[in-house]
């Protein structure tokens, strides 16, 4: 009965906790008053859009899940530099490219957390999916090496994905 009473006011923890830690980071403050609205937040955004969600996100592998958050932040901080430098270059350097990342991943969570991730790092940004979500259309601003580039985003971005979030 409490277990029951708990979900229907948490139905979703994890994200709770995300967005309590994302409204006191975006703030900048760590006050009485962000904390209280950043809980009051993170507990009334997760209610009112429970119904959207098709399934309850479980974290399978914390230890990968937290892992990840620091590549894919070490990413974006390298990627923004590289960017930086090939936008203030000449455009004649460029090679941009459209990438079709074959997916190994099945969970629609997972798709749409690669997807995002790679829209999050400078220089690439996740185009299209195809109708049976097995294809990846990705342009990438600069790509030297195609087999690389698709290969580096399945190795750091996808496979840890799926550790975290299927079975």
């Amino acid at each position: 009965m409490i277990k029951d009473r708990l979900e229907s006011w948490f139905p979703h923890p994890v994200l709770s906790v995300v967005l309590l830690i994302c409204w006191l980071l975006l703030n900048n403050s760590f006050s009485a008053g962000h904390i209280v609205l950043g809980s009051v937040l993170s507990i009334i955004i997760p209610w009112f859009t429970s119904s959207f969600w098709p399934e309850k996100i479980n974290i399978k592998n914390i230890k990968t899940f937290a892992l990840f958050v620091v590549i894919v932040a070490y990413d974006i901080i390298v990627a923004n530099l590289i960017v930086a430098k090939l936008i203030l270059g000449s455009n004649d350097k460029l090679k941009p490219h459209f990438l079709e990342i074959q997916l190994d991943a099945k969970n629609d969570l997972t798709i749409t957390l690669l997807a995002s991730t790679i829209s999050l790092t400078p220089g690439t940004v996740s185009s299209d999916l195809s109708m049976d979500k097995k294809t990846l259309l990705v342009h990438a601003l600069h790509v030297e090496d195609i087999d690389k580039e698709i290969k580096t985003i399945k190795t750091r971005y996808e496979k840890p994905l799926m550790e975290v979030f299927e079975s």
